[in-house]
């Protein structure tokens, strides 16, 4: 491999918000805020929409998370085409 042109490989807290998880790994990717993690490092923290604590395929369970409101915007704006 040649020097320098690689991302930084590093730990990296993710953060699942809906089911309340972080779980510490490493990756490239880069996050702006921190969280001090219980070995007493502090890592960069990457919040998640969904991971395995909160997808319906691992946890079993069906939910709808739609924590945009995308259905709702979906109805508002197509209400007015419905009676045509």
């Amino acid at each position: 491999m040649k020097p320098g042109i690689h991302p930084a490989y590093r730990p990296v807290v993710f953060r699942d918000r809906s089911a309340g998880m972080t779980f510490l790994t490493r990756s490239t990717i880069t996050g702006d805020s921190t969280i001090e993690w219980s070995d007493g490092n502090t890592y960069p923290v990457v919040d998640v929409e969904i991971s395995s604590a909160s997808h319906p395929f691992w946890t079993g369970q069906r939910r709808l998370i739609d924590s945009e409101g995308r259905v709702e915007r979906f109805r508002r704006r197509y209400a007015q085409h419905r009676g045509k």
